[in-house]
């Protein structure tokens, strides 16, 4: 083509007729087959980054390539808009929290429309919206009255540096997740989801998703939900010590291995346990070790567990359940209270831990478990065996033991079987501004009761004052007071708002409704069965545990409270590699960020979408390289340029195979493989979206075209690489198409299975198992015709020879044994 290749008009030509024809909406059309792809949305920083970039791309290329080949599709995108950050830019920038949010989506949407993805205009949102707020509080009040909220004082992690409560899951390290400061503990109110309500179904249906979400993902969620079965039972107080435990009388314990429970020679409790808080109280421990539990209380889980283990000696015993023998009670730092009950067995001979405990402090081990396998008696042995110095149980093995003791306690009514998870229920109050309400009050008379309906939604003030200095909402003069809704006296309304991660759990349900029915019901049910489940969720790994967990048990208490009928929320999982630059992940602070607008200010949208395909398959991570970029943009151009070779059409051209010369078949070939590995990739998810061997394969097509002058087989294999390109690079494709084949070239295009048919297959010939030549012959050819050929071809290394043998493998090899 004499034009030269200008993406940036090219770019913004086609934008702008996207937008204007609404060329990327979904249908109201529920015959369609449907296909719903969908990317985690961002928090709107106020700018696009190559992570951003990545994740889009991935999902555009699926959303368009669906939507050509006849599918209605639903590729959406949104804001995840509450958060801190806001809250950090309104106090270092001087403006509001709510102002600089939609500032920044609207920088946001600026700079992903420079892409050109194709998402849908009409069903964009973000999650600090009125209306999504709205919907937001009415399922927490229908929770709330279902049972599966309720508020608790507890101990929990607190960051001094936000000024906020973080659920368990946020803390990564011993940091907060956002600002990587040090974690301490804190005894507060806290709302909590009762996500433990589903710990068994989340954890089945896991099954449900096997092949269809990454191993390791699954893997992860399995190893938090931890579940384990064992033998729950109490250690009675003994008479010395109920006198100085007036309220308690016993210890509930909880332990897997109930095979080792004559090894049981002491017990061991969280530092917050009701008796440690108690013999704090009534000065029953020295000062000495008040300050060291104190130290134990003030340290975060992962601290605790990074420590060598501690404990106080709190002075007082427990009898053993069958022997009656007294153990003596420890507070300790490996043990957590939010962890069962707060309280296990101690048995050194066989754990790990609690021998390194037991040795330390001087402490009773005593061994009741021998080896199956011959094996010496070193100490602590933790696996299977043989029960010794267990009374009666002496002789069994392990597992049978641990079914025959579990049904001696349950029959003496001094304990019985449990299932216990490591998953813990989800604090979700952040004592911060810029999140949703809780639509709770607090009313002297009444109680706390939710809001009623129609005063929902209950919207953040404006007038504040965010200082950093506290929750803004606690200092408010006027918004923090009210009326009870049930008895019309003074109250004072829930100062807390929601942890951000209840804003995502449910945002991939809003999209299936119409944005015009938003304001009258949080779901279409029609819609809503029609789109749901997502078919493609695109998104980072680092979501495995938080977003993913609670967007699973969203769906599912949606589902209970009648709201939707799915039971899992995302059909196939795609966790995409980061983005890295001299090995290390881009960031800031590193130094080594790559602004996507430079890349799409110099060489165009499409050099930037073909780049991020073609670096590394989806799945892995993608090093960052100049040259690459460079790459790609020089084969756009080449692209560009050899269209001149193209004959404008409306069809593909009709071409006799049988008049063509080899060039001209290779390319052909080469043409219609390209065709058929698309359809595998996006079709089968073959090597997991691997587009970089689509690409490359586009590339050697448009090479073996270049070998050749057929005008025919030119124009023919634009139409379809064309065709093929359109998910990846938009831009160039449709123009391109309109200048050639008049915009016919968005529908799918059948593969022609006589441009596949390979005219000659090569065939080696063998002397004694050493290849020496090769013959070329059609296929099938028949065995004594491949016998003459190849030994004329192989006549100097038979002369002067016997052939001992001859051995054909079809239109593979021919090998001759001589002698």
């Amino acid at each position: 083509m004499d034009i030269p290749y200008q993406p940036t008009k090219i770019e913004k030509k086609w934008q702008e007729f996207w937008k204007k024809n609404h060329t990327h909406e979904p249908e109201e059309n529920f015959s369609k087959p449907k296909k719903y792809i969908l990317s985690m949305l961002p928090y709107p920083s106020g700018a696009i980054h190559m992570g951003h970039v990545r994740n889009y791309c991935i999902g555009d290329a699926l959303a368009r390539f669906y939507r050509k080949n006849g599918f209605n599709v639903l590729h959406p995108m949104g804001f995840d808009a509450f958060g801190m950050p806001a809250e950090n830019a309104a106090i270092k920038h001087k403006t509001h929290p709510k102002k600089w949010t939609y500032d920044n989506i609207k920088n946001m949407k600026r700079e992903l429309a420079s892409l050109g993805l194709s998402f849908s205009a009409d069903r964009e949102f973000a999650t600090c919206d009125n209306d999504y707020t709205r919907w937001e509080q009415k399922f927490f009040i229908d929770m709330w009255k279902k049972g599966l909220i309720y508020r608790k004082k507890a101990y929990l992690n607190w960051c001094p540096n936000d000024q906020t409560v973080l659920a368990n899951e946020q803390v990564i390290d011993g940091k907060c997740w956002r600002c990587d400061t040090e974690v301490i503990q804190k005894e507060m109110f806290q709302y909590y989801f009762k996500i433990t309500d589903y710990a068994e179904e989340l954890l089945e249906s896991l099954n449900t998703l096997e092949g269809k979400w990454p191993s390791q993902v699954l893997l992860m969620q399995k190893n938090w939900i931890g579940k384990s079965k064992g033998l729950s039972f109490k250690f009675k107080l003994d008479e010395k010590s109920c006198l100085l435990i007036k309220n308690i009388q016993d210890i509930e314990v909880f332990t897997t291995r109930p095979d080792t429970i004559f090894a049981a020679t002491f017990c061991a409790i969280a530092p917050e346990h009701p008796i440690v808080k108690e013999l704090c109280q009534n000065n029953h421990l020295p000062k000495k070790a008040i300050s060291e539990i104190n130290k134990i209380q003030n340290m975060n889980a992962k601290e605790r567990s990074m420590s060598d283990k501690e404990g106080i000696d709190l002075g007082i015993s427990v009898l053993h359940p069958i022997t009656q023998e007294r153990l003596p009670v420890w507070a300790v730092n490996f043990v957590l209270a939010d962890y069962g009950s707060g309280a296990v067995m101690g048995s050194p001979a066989h754990d790990e831990r609690d021998f390194a405990f037991a040795k330390k402090y001087h402490l009773a081990i005593k061994k009741v478990l021998r080896s199956n396998t011959p094996q010496t008696d070193t100490l602590p042995y933790i696996g299977e065996g043989i029960l010794e110095n267990s009374q009666n149980w002496d002789g069994l093995d392990s597992q049978e033991a641990r079914d025959k003791i579990i049904e001696y306690f349950e029959k003496n009514h001094l304990g019985k079987a449990r299932t216990n998870y490591k998953l813990k229920d989800w604090g979700i109050s952040r004592q911060r501004y810029w999140g949703t309400p809780i639509p709770l009050i607090h009313c002297e008379k009444c109680g706390l009761i939710p809001q009623e309906d129609e005063n929902l939604p209950v919207i953040l003030p404006e007038d504040v004052v965010i200082d950093g200095e506290g929750n803004p909402l606690d200092k408010h003069p006027t918004w923090k007071y009210c009326e009870c809704p049930k008895c019309g006296n003074k109250a004072i309304r829930e100062t807390d708002t929601m942890d951000t991660f209840v804003e995502s759990s449910w945002y991939f349900l809003r999209y299936t409704t119409p944005s015009n029915l938003w304001g009258q019901k949080p779901f279409e049910s029609k819609s809503l069965s029609y789109w749901m489940d997502v078919d493609e969720y695109i998104g980072g790994i680092e979501h495995a545990i938080l977003h993913l967990l609670y967007a699973r048990f969203f769906t599912k208490v949606l589902r209970d409270m009648g709201y939707i009928n799915s039971n899992e929320p995302f059909l196939n999982l795609l966790t995409q590699g980061m983005v890295l630059k001299d090995g290390a992940k881009m960031s800031k602070s590193k130094g080594n960020v790559v602004d996507p607008n430079s890349i799409i200010g110099k060489y165009g949208a499409d050099t930037a979408r073909l780049f991020i395909l073609f670096a590394a398959p989806p799945i892995r991570e993608l090093e960052w390289s100049d040259n690459a970029v460079e790459g790609s943009y020089r084969f756009i151009k080449r692209l560009w340029e050899r269209s001149k070779n193209i004959t404008p059409t409306q069809t593909i051209p009709k071409i006799n195979q049988s008049k063509l010369n080899e060039k001209e078949k290779t390319a052909r070939k080469k043409v219609y493989e390209t065709l058929n590995k698309s359809n595998d990739i996006f079709n089968k998810k073959q090597s997991g979206y691997a587009f970089n061997t689509l690409i490359a394969s586009c590339m050697e097509a448009l090479n073996a075209l270049n070998e050749q002058s057929n005008s025919s087989i030119w124009t023919e294999g634009y139409f379809i690489l064309l065709h093929i390109l359109e998910p990846i690079i938009p831009h160039i494709c449709w123009e391109l198409s309109e200048k050639y084949f008049e915009l016919k070239n968005m529908s799918p295009i059948e593969p022609k299975e006589e441009a596949l048919e390979i005219q000659k297959l090569t065939i080696a010939i063998t002397i004694n198992g050493k290849k020496r030549t090769q013959i070329q012959l059609p296929p099938n050819t028949n065995e004594k015709e491949v016998l003459k050929v190849s030994k004329i071809a192989a006549q100097k290394w038979l002369e002067n020879t016997q052939i001992l043998k001859e051995i054909i493998i079809p239109n593979k090899i021919v090998n001759f044994v001589i002698k």
